[in-house]
């Protein structure tokens, strides 16, 4: 009788009488459905132009039929969810207003709105795509978000923002134009994967969010792809970064991170300026990643302490590592080091490791970082001199870099069909410029 009568009380307590509701496109259909429906309803918005914003209070589904378009007339957010469980699906959503104090978007998700799930929308014109505002465990997958295009790229808004929203997910998505594709900030426990992002100013902005993945999406021909800062304890697992221009990937006061399997280069007329950029981060494993046709293939640099670099490949990058230091850092982990394309390496054991260790700088790479002028230099007798001299009495070397155990064969990461033929086509930033296209990467935003 007990467990009887508990089961009546839960059923009770449910969406016993959800239904679904077709909802005609124009006037205030909409606005009318939602006032009018019940928790756990369904409804289909017909094909055509659904006029907005709108609110959702309680769980509910909005769910598209093809062409069903929801548009907010340019004031606030088109669609801001304040209730748990909310999804929303398979709709055209755009004319958000443009107030970045308000956060105005696409779908606006509040910190009481958990569980909700925004899914295959096309949300375009608005100021931000999707705020995850401290709504916990949503999920945002398989949209496409097309941002602004102004001529100030800081004053755009981001694809996804996530904010303090532990267990949030973002997922599959296609973002392009706007300021960042995701930016997190004071959160935890994220998942961003398997996104493509394009034409931005970072792919991936990450500040104070610990304990999280990102992994298997793809930056193509923005700024900066992965920025990760400030952060701890990160699985960085196998991104693609094609035709950055500042930075592949950057490290920026983060600690504990496993980097592994990612692939960053550029064009064969000349790629990012640093595939890597590791500032002031420890204890990071930086393994099996491919580092290619950079200008820098990693700078390393601001008491940077406690890595393992393993596995990787740098293959033609014009520096091969940019390193100031007076003692020497070794690059390897339990006998394994890295494949440098630069390494004229014999293995006469054919055990895969090279039988001469590696140092990628030597003092006039010194010389020419701190006094660029030198370079004027670089083909005078005076700077072989040197560089013969080091070559054949190692003693004269300065502290750097040491691979003692330098591979014989690089990694190999392929790079999809699809995204070779994306980035084919030289990249927004080579043809168009924005006025604030010199801000610093690691200030604050």
């Amino acid at each position: 009788m007990r467990t009887a009568l508990a089961l009546c009380a839960a059923m009770l307590a449910g969406p016993v009488w959800a239904a679904s509701i077709a909802v005609p496109a124009g006037g205030s259909a909409l606005k009318d459905a939602v006032a009018g429906s019940a928790p756990g309803d369904v409804l289909l918005l017909a094909p055509g132009l659904h006029h907005g914003p709108v609110a959702v209070e309680h769980q509910l589904t909005l769910e598209g039929e093809d062409g069903a378009h929801i548009d907010g007339g340019g004031t606030g957010s088109v669609i801001l969810v304040t209730a748990e469980n909310v999804v929303i699906r398979n709709l055209r959503i755009t004319g958000s207003g443009q107030s970045h104090q308000d956060i105005d978007s696409g779908v606006q998700l509040a910190r009481t709105a958990h569980g909700a799930i925004v899914e295959n929308n096309h949300l375009e014109d608005n100021l931000y795509g999707v705020d995850i505002h401290g709504a916990q465990n949503s999920i945002v997958r398989g949209n496409t978000i097309i941002g602004g295009r102004d001529f100030r790229m800081n004053s755009r808004g981001n694809g996804v923002y996530v904010w303090n929203a532990p267990g949030a997910e973002v997922i599959g998505n296609r973002i392009q134009y706007g300021r960042d594709g995701i930016f997190t900030n004071s959160s935890r426990r994220n998942v961003f994967r398997g996104n493509v992002m394009t034409d931005l100013r970072f792919a991936v902005h990450y500040m104070y969010t610990h304990d999280s993945e990102v992994s298997g999406n793809i930056s193509v021909g923005n700024h900066l792809g992965f920025a990760l800062m400030f952060s701890d304890r990160l699985e960085v697992l196998n991104n693609i970064s094609v035709n950055d221009r500042d930075h592949g990937l950057m490290l920026n006061y983060a600690n504990g991170a496993d980097v592994v399997g990612n692939l960053v280069t550029g064009p064969a007329s000349g790629g990012p300026e640093k595939c890597t950029f590791i500032y002031n981060a420890h204890r990071n494993l930086i393994a099996r990643n491919r580092f290619e046709g950079c200008e820098i293939g990693i700078h390393f640099t601001a008491g940077s302490e406690r890595n393992g670099l393993t596995e990787n490949a740098f293959i033609g990058n014009r520096t091969q590592v940019k390193y100031v230091g007076t003692r020497d850092i070794e690059w390897s982990v339990e006998g394994r080091g890295n494949f440098w394309s630069d390494h004229p390496v014999f293995d006469l054991d054919g055990d895969g490791i090279a039988d001469s260790r590696f140092r990628p700088n030597d003092l006039m790479d010194h010389i020419l970082w701190s006094q660029p002028a030198a370079a004027l230099l670089t083909g005078s007798p005076a700077v072989q001199l040197i560089r013969w001299s080091q070559a054949n009495f190692p003693a004269t070397l300065p502290g750097g870099v040491v691979d003692s155990y330098p591979l014989t064969q690089p990694v190999t990461i392929e790079l999809p069909e699809q995204i070779a033929r994306a980035a084919s086509r030289p990249p927004l930033w080579t043809t168009q410029r924005t006025d604030d296209d010199g801000a610093d990467a690691l200030a604050p935003h």
